[in-house]
Formats: C-alpha cells, structure tokens, sequence
C-alpha cells in the first residue's frame, strides 16, 4: 500500500508554519522558532489536535536531542476562512493516525503514593505527568495514598464502569494493593480487566522497567504515554495461600538472601535502586543458608529450550500486538469470582511432575518479567502470558562466586550459572524451619510461615505499547542444553 501524507500550511511570512502528516510520523517546521524550528515525532507522541475557533494547535512529546527526556510541547497556527475546511479535516486525520483505533480521552484512576522510593513522586506528578494528561483530554480522578492499604481499600469499591485504566505512581508494592483490591472487589473478574499501568517512582520498578524497557522507563513521560497509548497485555497472576488466606501477587515471591536485601532495606530507600546492591553484598558476607523444604510441579527447566521458547513465543506476540488496536486472546474464560485452586492443598508432592529440592541453597525467588529491578534481570526467559512461574533457586556457594554474580546481573548472566536451578513452573509450595526470616511477596513483608503458590493465566492485564516485555537476551552460541 502506498504511503499517505497530508499537508498543512499556516501562516505567512516568517511566521509560516507547516505540518506534514505520514503514515508514520508528524513534522512540523516553523523556521521562525530558533529552538524547535523542526520537530518531528512518531505518531505514538501525538497526544491531541483540535481546532478552536481560529487556531490550530497540536500537543505533542519530542525530544530536542537523541539522548534528551521528552519535552511537553504545545504547538499553534492561525487558520484563516480560506483554510478552515483543510485544517479541520487535517485536525481529524491528525488524531485518527494518532490513537490507530485506541479510545481517546481516558478516564484514569490515578494513585499516587507520596512515600514511594525517594519520595518525590506528588513533584513528578504535577510538573511531568499530569500536565501530559491533561494535554490528552484524559478525564482524571486521582488519590495521594496516605496510609497502608489506602488504595486497596479504594479499589474494593471501585465503580468498575467509571474508569478505562487504573495508573499506579509508585513502584511495585502499590500495584500489589491494586490487584488484592481486584480480587476483594464484588465482581473480581470484571475487576482483573482493568488495565494497570505504573508509572516508576519507587526503589524497584521492575513492572514498569518490563513494560517500557530499561532506557524508557527512565523518562517519566514516556509512562504517562503508556496509560494513554498503551493497549491491554494479559499476564498471568499468581495465587499465594498464606497462613489460610489467598492473596494475589503479580512480580514475585522471595526468601532467604533475596528477601533479606529487598525487605531488610528498607531504611536504605533514599539510595533508590543501589540500596539492593549493598543490601546484596551485606547478605553474600553473611553466607546464610535458607532453612526450608521446596516442592515444585515443574513443567520444564531446560534452560536452552526455554530461552528459545521466550524469543520465539515474544516475536509472535509483538508482531500480534502491532498489527491490531485490539491484542490477541489467550486467556484462560474468567468466573465470576477468582478462579479455582488447582494445585493448592490437595496435590501431594509424589504426584506427577512434582520434585523436591534437595540442595543446600540460599534464595529463592519465584515470579515472572525479566527485571524485578532496574541492576537486576532475576527472570530473563519470563514470558507475561504463558500460564507459568520462573522458579529460581540458587545454590549456598562460595562468597567469591557469587559477588562475581553481580558482573552481568543487570543483563541476567547468572541464567548460565549451574549453581542457579532454573525451573518453569505450574505451582510450588515452601515449608520452613524457621520463623525469624523474610517473605517477601512483590516486595511486601509478610510473616515467614509455609505457603503455596499456583499460576491463573491470563487474569491480570496491564497497559502496553509493545505487546512483551521489554528485555533482548541474547543466547550464547556455546550454550548447549542444560
């Protein structure tokens, strides 16, 4: 098919500007703007076109250089009786190239938590985000969270109808709130099909590093885009039953060093991401074994064909994703409430496909998306909708090895390791020794007691603009199977 292009000049003079739309892009030159006398922009930084009156104006993210943040630009032009037809049917082809199909003008439930990582996410809020909102027409109701439990309490209740997506400025912790909310809400399922979208203002951010990619999630604006622009991604939920109740989790479950430095950090957040490093090296030093039993039903742990399959399975999906405003389904039909336990309570550990293991190890950490935060990448051949959990139990080895681990963390090297067991599974369940260590479920303490987990494919679903997750693993040409 031919490319299109439509063309609009306005003004005269050095005050001339001219707006060309493609199928891919939009210019505008305005020779007369010394700073930004030509922008050019994909069509996924068009927020909005109108014409008021006798102005045109469009709302647009550009960059003034490769490397720079997105700026918030706000560009006019007079229109004049003699073009006003050709402007307000550029106006219309504008925003239809624009949103491809998407709804306009998104009602956003927006939580906002003050306390979150550094703590300057209510500042990032109204100088970077909401100004992008409001630039998009979005319709906003928002809460800044002042305790614990704030937002799960408001989602609950949420009138389900009332809003298009739930956005969560904060980092991973929040968004548990708003999937347990889901799951007490009186139409659960209904619920879960309310896209999440985060924007990343606390330590971790492994969610929003998933969805946007390392570099991107850096820009702020460009996570405001993804709760305008995004289209809905299932992924799949976990089930955790913990001393007799059920909660949802969505990221991961940690125990032993793991959860030591995620939990036993926290009087370190205003280091932001690196108090995850030195927490590492703190817990390595101390050298502790992890006193628990592990059951695991494991559908694969190939390591080679697993990484295959996740190159394979996220090309599909990204090609899927692109081509219609409407994502492919594969999820599992919803009940009306949350979906049964298969595997919790009743299967025992000699039932097919389940093992135990039988090392001395010291973390694990089960869960899916490849970063859990932005100097570690703990799942790098997790898949968002493969009715799966990535188990992963490091073996208790020298110190020296693993401080080597760090080296390449932020790239998933330590996949390769054979003291790292790696398995892809349906369900696990852990039983302690002990009561005086961490659980760390999506970053939330919890009380170390035994607890279950099993997968529900599909249930969740967050706001995208790729279709998978954001993260190139590149597998080794001397990587044979493991």
């Amino acid at each position: 098919m031919a490319a299109t292009t439509r063309e609009l000049s306005l003004g005269a003079g050095p005050n001339a500007s001219k707006f060309t739309l493609t199928d891919s892009e939009l210019v505008i030159e305005r020779p007369a703007d010394k700073k930004w006398a030509v922008v050019k922009v994909p069509l996924r930084n068009v927020l909005w076109a109108e014409l008021d009156k006798d102005v045109f104006e469009v709302s647009l993210l550009a960059k003034k250089k490769p490397n720079a943040l997105l700026s918030l630009l706000h560009i006019t032009g007079p229109v004049g009786n003699s073009n006003k037809a050709d402007a307000t049917a550029f106006t219309e082809a504008v925003l239809s190239a624009a949103y491809a199909g998407l709804p306009t003008q998104r009602r956003l439930k927006v939580f906002v938590n003050p306390n979150s990582g550094p703590g300057k996410a209510v500042r990032y809020y109204h100088k970077k985000i909401e100004p992008v909102f409001n630039a998009a027409r979005c319709k906003l109701d928002v809460t800044f969270t002042t305790h614990g439990k704030h937002a799960q309490g408001i989602i609950e209740k949420l009138p389900l109808d009332a809003f298009d997506a739930v956005v969560v400025m904060s980092g991973d912790g929040l968004i548990h709130e708003v999937l347990n909310g889901y799951a007490a809400h009186a139409e659960a399922a209904k619920a879960f099909g309310i896209p999440i979208s985060p924007i990343p203002t606390g330590s971790g951010n492994g969610q929003a590093i998933n969805l946007l990619g390392i570099e991107e999630s850096k820009d702020l604006s460009v996570a405001a885009l993804n709760a305008i622009k995004g289209r809905p991604m299932a992924s799949d939920l976990f089930s955790v039953t913990h001393s007799g109740k059920r909660y949802i989790s969505f990221m991961s479950q940690s125990i032993g060093l793991m959860a030591e430095v995620d939990l036993g950090t926290e009087h370190l957040r205003f280091m932001g991401g690196q108090r995850f490093v030195v927490g590492f090296i703190y817990e390595v030093m101390k050298h502790k074994a992890c006193p628990a039993k592990i059951s695991i039903k494991v559908a694969e742990k190939d390591k080679r064909k697993m990484a295959d399959v996740m190159h394979t399975a996220s090309a599909h999906a990204k090609s899927a994703f692109s081509s219609t405003s409407t994502p492919p389904a594969d999820v599992e039909e919803p009940a009306a409430g949350l979906p049964e336990l298969k595997y919790t309570g009743g299967a025992q550990v000699d039932d097919e496909g389940w093992i135990t293991f039988d090392k001395p190890f010291i973390y694990l950490y089960a869960g899916q998306g490849p970063y859990v935060s932005a100097d570690l990448v703990q799942f790098p051949v997790s898949l968002p909708n493969d009715g799966l959990i990535d188990v992963v139990l490091q073996e208790r080895i020298n110190r020296m090895t693993m401080l080597k681990a760090i080296d390449g963390a932020e790239r998933g090297l330590q996949y390769w390791q054979d003291s790292q067991h790696y398995f892809k599974a349906h369900a696990y369940r852990v039983e302690f020794s002990t009561s005086k260590d961490f659980l760390s479920i999506d970053g939330e303490a919890y009380p170390l007691a035994p607890f279950e987990v099993e997968v529900h494919k599909g249930l969740g679903t967050f706001l995208s603009m790729h279709g998978c997750y954001q993260f190139d693993f590149p597998i080794p040409a001397d990587k044979n199977a493991k």
